[in-house]
């Protein structure tokens, strides 16, 4: 398969790492190429400007739109999440009409406050204006010219991402436990790319997908499962002593939602999760840190 990869950064380079892997060849777009790993071939673009058709490589089997905002401005999400996808769906317009696309987007667009079970059906009333911005995204790939599906992420972590083990753990020395609970989802990189890869191959995908992992947990059930390991001791500060602060998950800025997010449907199309809670993915990071 020839795949493009449009703001090939935290996931989509793992993305590409593991289609390239397998024999595919994969495109990644990106204003700066310099951080792109070697075997995926960089094209060098600015989606907040018209796109030549010509700037793309032709007979793309898929192209998946995974870019990062940069900051919490509405600016930023407007050009991440609407003006760049439209640029680059008008530059696709050419290619074959089976050209599959994939949407990253987030569960930020979900406004639950109660610790609600969530899925694909359930409604989608953002509060923020981050969470609109995901949600205009959605409709403009959803109402393109080519098959497309979106997948709503949750709070991202893995290799150099490590705020929610630093929270976590801050929870449990200042405040025991919420009442009522507050719920948080997330999913790990490699099953974001995983996921997205499963996608891209499956024949004929839903529209729409939750990518989050098979356990919705309160921050105070992370820590205490952080706090019984004899590898994980508290500093004085409240982080881990194995570990040290980094960018938090990608995603919409989040109003104080508290809700639980369901994998059926992805699970129900065959995908497996290298990480199925955030203890196995939490439990590796650490066995990785210095």
């Amino acid at each position: 398969m020839r795949v493009l990869i449009s703001g090939c950064g935290y996931v989509g380079s793992a993305l590409g790492l593991l289609l390239t892997a397998e024999g595919h060849t994969v495109f990644g777009l990106r204003r700066n190429t310099k951080a792109l790993p070697p075997a995926i071939k960089s094209i060098s673009a600015d989606l907040s400007k018209p796109l030549s058709p010509d700037a793309l490589p032709p007979n793309l089997d898929a192209a998946v739109h995974a870019v990062s905002p940069g900051n919490s401005k509405d600016e930023a999400y407007t050009l991440a999440y609407t003006q760049g996808p439209r640029n680059l769906l008008a530059a696709l317009e050419p290619q074959r009409k089976t050209l599959r696309f994939i949407f990253v987007s987030s569960t930020g667009v979900y406004a639950q406050k109660k610790g609600e079970w969530v899925d694909e059906d359930s409604p989608a009333t953002p509060e923020t204006t981050s969470g609109r911005r995901l949600l205009e995204g959605e409709r403009l790939v959803l109402g393109g010219p080519f098959p497309a599906t979106v997948l709503r992420l949750g709070g991202i972590y893995g290799p150099g991402r490590t705020s929610t083990i630093e929270r976590a753990l801050r929870t449990l020395r200042i405040a025991p436990q919420e009442d009522p609970p507050r719920y948080t989802n997330r999913i790990h990189r490699d099953d974001c790319a995983g996921a997205l890869r499963h996608l891209i191959l499956l024949p004929d995908p839903d529209p729409l997908y939750l990518g989050v992992d098979h356990e919705p947990a309160t921050l105070h059930t992370i820590a205490e499962w952080l706090a019984a390991r004899p590898d994980v001791s508290p500093s004085e500060t409240g982080t881990p002593a194995r570990t040290t602060p980094q960018n938090g998950p990608r995603g919409a800025s989040r109003s104080r939602t508290n809700k639980r997010c369901s994998n059926a449907r992805l699970i129900h199309s065959g995908y497996r999760f290298l990480y199925p809670t955030f203890r196995e993915g939490f439990a590796a990071l650490l066995s990785e840190t210095p």
